[in-house]
């Protein structure tokens, strides 16, 4: 039995120099694929180089609401930058990007044109894209269904637990991602949300080193725990664990056409 890990960021400082030990481990701990996304120009590069040395490894490259700079023509920059990276074989998809109004709002217009243009790219070049979404779900859903969307069927990453998305996703043709989250005691809506997704469209990440799950809270996340989020899914789902995991890894290959 192997799992898929769909968003896993080894390309992160708190990984540094153990990254190549622990993606050359995968296989042997149950992890038969897996996706590194950037989320700047440096990290792209990283997940790059990454993916290059391990067959079972693949990324993604694009410019997160957090990294973005501080005028369009920088961004514009920014993004001739990725568009470069994209030449890269195992580059299979544009991400993570989207809109986080967490940290700040005061560039709310800014972080809209660097989805949007990068929306624009990963329609030139035939890719899925992998969305970020925090604290705006109603500019994502405006983004999303009335201005621009994918062409590809793309990704809701580290799917937020809110209805309206997750259903307008679900119309857009999106894979929805579960990650540690969804093994919370107190993630309000969880059940419900893991309810309304089709099976065809399930993924699961960890977002390591981020948001481990239960019983792991407060520890560094890496691939290996992506199997309790496995078990809380299909658990949800009433799944046996063997079919959920080849399920969600058929379903990967399908999304980043691997």
């Amino acid at each position: 039995m192997e799992f898929f890990d769909t968003h896993t960021h080894y390309n992160d400082e708190k990984f540094k120099q153990e990254a190549e030990k622990m993606l050359n481990e995968l296989k042997q701990n149950g992890i038969g694929g897996i996706v590194i996304p950037g989320f700047n120009i440096e990290s792209s590069e990283r997940a790059i180089e990454l993916a290059n040395k391990n067959a079972s490894v693949y990324c993604s490259v694009g410019i997160h609401p957090s990294d973005i700079e501080n005028s369009t023509e920088k961004i514009d920059e920014q993004i001739c930058k990725i568009r470069d990276l994209i030449k890269n074989e195992k580059v299979v998809a544009i991400g993570e990007i989207g809109l986080d109004y967490h940290w700040t709002q005061d560039n709310k217009e800014l972080q809209k044109y660097a989805f949007k243009k990068q929306i624009e790219l990963a329609n030139e070049q035939k890719l899925p894209i992998i969305i970020h979404t925090r604290d705006c779900v109603q500019d994502m859903i405006d983004i999303l269904s009335k201005e621009i969307s994918p062409m590809e069927p793309s990704i809701l990453h580290c799917c937020p637990f809110n209805r309206e998305l997750v259903k307008e996703g679900l119309k857009l043709n999106f894979y929805i991602s579960f990650a540690g989250p969804v093994t919370y005691k107190n993630a309000k809506n969880a059940e419900e949300i893991v309810k309304m997704v089709p099976e065809e469209k399930i993924l699961i990440e960890t977002d390591s080193p981020y948001l481990p799950p239960e019983p792991f809270r407060g520890q560094r996340n890496d691939s290996t725990k992506v199997k309790y989020i496995a078990q809380k899914v299909a658990e949800i789902k009433n799944i046996p664990l063997e079919e959920f995991a080849k399920l969600t890894f058929e379903n990967a290959k399908k999304v980043f056409k691997i």
